[in-house]
């Protein structure tokens, strides 16, 4: 199975006896193994895996922990992401366990599937015999293991800083983790169970309602906000408030202090080139350059035309040549005569002389000539294709005669569609032409054309408006372009006309019955009613193609240009381009301010997101009541031994906060001290290990055989016994 990391394999496995335990906490945030009596775990990674498609292979991969991020481009991870298999703080996902067993294994150096060493290995509190018992058979069957011993990580945390003087015998020892967080009573160094207590809120909690305050208050950084960002942001800058209620009030109000409290996190930002205006040396250069390049266009356009004339001059030269030595054929030969040159008939190779003269004329830029030759032989051609037009109807039979009228159709739709053609000819040459003028006026002088093009477009834009304000108000201003005009001064002439029409039909009928449609002269009102009578419309077209015209050639010459909006009834002309703000620095900074320690107070207030549970300080003043023991003194030790670990007491202020929440609990006068682990992440690993290299840690374990003799009964009680 190919696994995909960036953790080294260890090479040392084989120096190891058999007898020396493996040494495992599987954390829900991250599964840490080593060899037991050292101080430091050799394999550290999160507690994760994906299993992506290669792109191009269609391989299924496994990618266990900590990875390269630009490995992600080779592989498919949209159908998988990252899983776990923990719920909450109890594995129930064995198929992933054994991926991440797997790959710890093969980092810490085991060759082949066997394991043949004794495993201690963490788990939470209370954990659920289901669990242990999918875990056991998981090591035992799949990597065949001497022996196996569960314990709990906090407990192994809390002996280790035992050692160290950190706490006592009699204390409590509080575990925020990854998505719970327990208290656990010891009494004469061994935990109480009985008293334990579990809230479902942890560091993963922290991380998920900090990833959603930056994503509501940066929606565009929000691709900025990945886990693992904002759990280096939670990690850095949270911390826990004396005070919430008191905290917020300070940054509501402003001032120094709150300033000094707020943190900013710079987004990777690259500021916009500042552009220098040109020396005149430099526009003059670019200048010549145009200049160049221009002309060289020009030549090139120039042989490019001489280049279409002479192979046009050449295809009309051949065509008249074709025609005369048609004309010497003898009627019997033109077939034979026709297959040999690949034209079907004489009216074909007459229409493409006509074509390629016209192509000629256009290449030449010549004005289109009179069509008297083109008439003879467009008559020519008629008399040939329709012979019945022009014989008188009594020479005809009916037959005939209905062949005349069908000629007669087709020449006349013919002739329609040859002069709108030619129509559309004329005006493409036009256009053309005046696209070649255009272009050398700005070839001559670029800022001359440039002013008149401005010019032309404001003076054109100015009378299209003229004209609708004109025909909006009917022609009364009323010393003013907008506002101010009744109903009849914003009707033109031919609205009041169609308005008078109106009245007439319903006032002018007299009292009685209305007889009105009963004459066909009152069905000519609707004429009139819908008779369009403004005389500009030609005009006002004509305008506005040329405005629109003049329009798209300054965009294509000038980069700062930008049309004017049309205005509408709903919407005042706008003559000023909307400004837009470039960004800055300060867009790309992250502001964390009630950030910092609204997040982490869900430790105390789970309520905050939705959980309704009790807080750190509440925990110990439920676990002290769960005792069997009912002894003030007892209660005292344990009070003034209260123990943090887990990787959320890193928190600055934790410990402050919490002695302040169990003060307000218990009587007044009772001890209270809080203590932090020497290493909060690690001191759990430690304390497994230094417990595993005891010479009787084997008394502890179980064997395969004692696990399937025993049953699942025996291995509900199990308990190692944590001081030996």
């Amino acid at each position: 199975m190919p696994f995909i990391s960036k953790i080294q394999r260890q090479t040392d496995y084989n120096r190891f006896p058999p007898s020396t335990p493996i040494v495992i906490d599987n954390g829900a945030s991250y599964f840490r193994i080593g060899w037991a009596g050292e101080t430091e775990p050799r394999v550290i990674f999160r507690n994760i895996v994906q299993r992506p498609r290669h792109k191009s292979t269609g391989e299924t991969v496994t990618i266990v922990g900590d990875h390269d991020p630009a490995l992600l481009k080779y592989f498919d991870c949209t159908r998988s992401g990252p899983r776990s298999a923990f719920d909450s703080n109890v594995v129930f996902q064995f198929e992933i366990m054994e991926y991440i067993l797997d790959f710890a294994f093969d980092r810490l150096g085991a060759n082949g599937s066997r394991i043949d060493h004794p495993i201690l290995i963490t788990e939470c509190v209370c954990n659920p015999v289901y669990s242990r018992s999918k875990m056991a058979e998981l090591l035992f069957e799949t990597y065949g293991v001497r022996s196996v011993a569960f314990g709990v990580d906090a407990v192994f945390s809390y002996k280790y800083n035992q050692l160290h003087g950190i706490c006592e015998k009699d204390g409590l020892a509080i575990c925020p983790g990854f998505t719970t967080t327990h208290v656990i009573p010891f009494v004469d160094g061994e935990p109480v169970y009985k008293g334990c207590c579990r809230t479902n809120i942890g560091g993963y909690h922290i991380t998920d309602y900090l990833k959603q305050l930056l994503s509501l208050k940066y929606p565009h950084h929000m691709a900025r906000f990945t886990w693992e960002k904002v759990e280096d942001l939670k990690m850095e800058h949270c911390y826990i408030a004396p005070d919430y209620a008191l905290e917020a009030q300070l940054f509501q109000k402003g001032g120094k202090e709150a300033e000094d409290k707020t943190r900013c996190w710079q987004v990777p930002w690259v500021p916009l080139p500042t552009e220098e205006p040109p020396s005149e040396e430099e526009i003059a250069r670019k200048a010549a350059i145009r200049e160049r390049q221009g002309q060289r266009l020009r030549e090139m356009a120039e042989a490019k035309r001489s280049s279409r004339i002479n192979e046009l001059e050449n295809q009309l030269h051949g065509l008249e040549f074709l025609l005369q030595q048609l004309g010497q054929v003898q009627e019997e030969d033109i077939p034979s005569f026709l297959s040999e040159t690949g034209y079907a008939s004489k009216q074909e190779i007459e229409l493409t002389l006509t074509k390629v003269t016209q192509s000629l004329r256009k290449a030449k830029g010549e004005p289109k000539p009179e069509q008297a030759e083109n008439e003879e032989k467009a008559d020519s051609c008629t008399s040939d294709k329709y012979p019945l037009i022009n014989v008188p109807d009594n020479m005809l039979t009916p037959d005939q005669l209905k062949e005349k009228k069908r000629q007669i159709f087709l020449k006349t739709t013919t002739e329609g569609r040859q002069r709108a053609k030619q129509k559309c000819v004329e005006e493409e040459l036009e256009r053309e032409r005046k696209t070649q003028q255009d272009e050398e006026r700005r070839l001559e002088n670029p800022q001359l054309y440039l002013e008149q093009m401005h010019t032309k477009y404001k003076e054109l834009y100015e009378k299209i408006e003229l004209r609708k304000r004109l025909k909006t108000n009917g022609g009364h201003t009323n010393g003013s372009n907008s506002g101010g005009v009744g109903r009849g001064e914003r009707l033109n002439a031919a609205q009041r006309e169609r308005m008078r029409l109106l009245t007439t039909a319903a006032f002018d009928r007299g009292k009685g019955e209305d007889t009105f449609g009963a004459k066909d002269e009152d069905w000519q009102l609707y004429k009139l009613m819908g008779k369009d009578n403004d005389d500009d419309d030609d005009g006002a077209d004509e305008d506005e193609a040329e405005l629109a015209r003049v329009s798209s050639r300054l965009q294509e010459i000038d980069s700062t240009f930008v049309p004017k909006l049309e205005p509408t009834a709903s919407q005042p002309t706008i003559t000023e381009v909307p400004h837009v703000r470039p960004l800055t620095k300060e867009d790309f900074q992250i502001v964390l301010g009630v950030e910092r320690f609204r997040c982490p107070e869900i430790l105390f207030h789970p309520n905050l997101v939705g959980i309704d549970q009790v807080g750190l300080d509440e925990m110990t003043g439920v676990s002290i009541r769960r005792l069997p023991s009912k002894d003030k003194a007892l209660e005292n030790r344990l009070t003034s031994s209260v123990f943090m670990t887990g990787g959320c007491s890193l928190f600055p202020g934790i410990n402050e906060r919490l002695e302040a929440g169990i003060r307000m609990l218990r009587p007044c006068g009772s001890p209270i001290k809080v203590a932090r682990a020497l290493d909060p992440v690690l001191d759990a690993w430690r304390g497994a290990s230094l417990y595993a290299a005891n010479s009787r840690f084997h008394q502890q374990t179980f064997s395969r055989a004692d696990y399937y003799e025993k049953g699942e009964d025996w291995l509900r009680r199990y308990q190692v016994r944590y001081t030996l």
